[in-house]
């Protein structure tokens, strides 16, 4: 099933949504909230599914769905965990200033926890104080989990996925030096992320969600012109199942939580960095992995920041063109 909470309060009002992304029927006689439905999965899910059975047979009350009425599905979550599975990225990174990854790096995931208390709409612009903080977007995969235990392995871990969704995780590049110099992680250069209108169950993507990977290109368009399509089944070396079970090494984790699988990143057919769009590529899931690569070839990076001004566009298709979780789309904006 698909699900969407409408701008409605702070936590939004669950709809259920059609295949097709064009009709919606109310939640609320089954539950207000996409957080209450994920307290209480068990008893909630397989009422919210006849809901969603219904809506596509049209035997329950529906109207007319929007995107851009939509909130993020959880507008304030408990958690937000971003991990780095797409190792290439990482690699890219170093290379482009001259480093060497640790080996550790390709069998223990790298994750932050970030700010989730003030999340973005689909159709929320991104605002910043200033176009010098080197404002870019990251198109990645996401999954909200159940309750997971401490210590739960990654079969445990995969087991308490229970929706999918796209995130916007929004960087300001400038700022991350710093930041990560003192030695405590991310906090003025991770502004809030934006998630795509409708997330979805696993059993809704069918061949595509497998071994705990979503195996379908992710689009990034900026200013109307396609900047990547990056497979994001394909060199993932960390599946969510491992993601979440790194996060619950430790700890429990609440019904709610996000994890993020970090940017999408592929190499390119010979082993190499991807290569941009327009020379045949699958490009890039963000402007920072376009410059990495330039740095790398020409010894300086050459595609800007975005500007105000600039919209970013971010989307999933499925087999048949269809748009499986509706659309990101933003304008960048100055603040105030």
């Amino acid at each position: 099933m698909k699900l969407a909470s409408l701008a409605h309060g702070r936590d939004g009002r669950l709809v259920v949504v059609s295949r097709d992304l064009t009709r919606a029927t109310d939640a609320f006689p089954v539950v207000p909230t996409l957080q209450a439905a994920l307290d209480d999965w068990g008893r909630h899910a397989p009422r919210l599914a006849d809901l969603a059975e219904g809506l596509e047979h049209g035997s329950v009350p529906s109207f007319r769905f929007h995107e851009h009425d939509c909130a993020a599905p959880l507008p304030r979550a408990y958690q937000w965990l971003d991990g780095s599975a797409y190792v290439n990225h990482v690699d890219l990174v170093r290379k482009a200033r001259g480093a060497t990854m640790p080996e550790s790096f390709w069998t223990d995931p790298l994750m932050y926890q970030g700010g989730s208390d003030a999340s973005l709409g689909p159709r929320q612009a991104v605002q910043a104080r200033s176009e010098e903080d080197g404002i870019d977007f990251e198109a990645e995969i996401a999954v909200v989990t159940g309750d997971v235990p401490m210590g739960a392995t990654r079969e445990e871990a995969l087991g308490s996925i229970r929706l999918i969704m796209l995130v916007n995780d929004v960087s300001l590049r400038n700022r991350i030096p710093g930041e990560l110099a003192k030695g405590f992680g991310f906090v003025q250069s991770k502004p809030s992320s934006a998630y795509s209108p409708v997330t979805v169950t696993p059993d809704e993507l069918g061949e595509a969600w497998r071994e705990g990977r979503l195996h379908l290109p992710l689009l990034a368009l900026v200013n109307g012109t396609l900047f990547g399509k990056p497979d994001a089944g394909a060199d993932m070396t960390f599946d969510f199942g491992t993601l979440i079970a790194h996060a619950a090494a430790t700890r429990r984790l609440s019904a709610g939580t996000i994890i993020g699988a970090g940017t999408v990143s592929n190499r390119d057919a010979d082993g190499g960095p991807g290569r941009p769009v327009a020379e045949g590529g699958r490009g890039y899931a963000c402007i920072a992995e376009q410059r990495m690569v330039e740095a790398i070839r020409s010894g300086e990076p050459k595609t800007p920041f975005l500007r105000f001004g600039d919209t970013v566009r971010i989307e999933m298709k499925d087999a048949a063109g269809h748009s499986i979780f509706g659309a990101i789309e933003q304008e960048i904006l100055p603040h105030g």
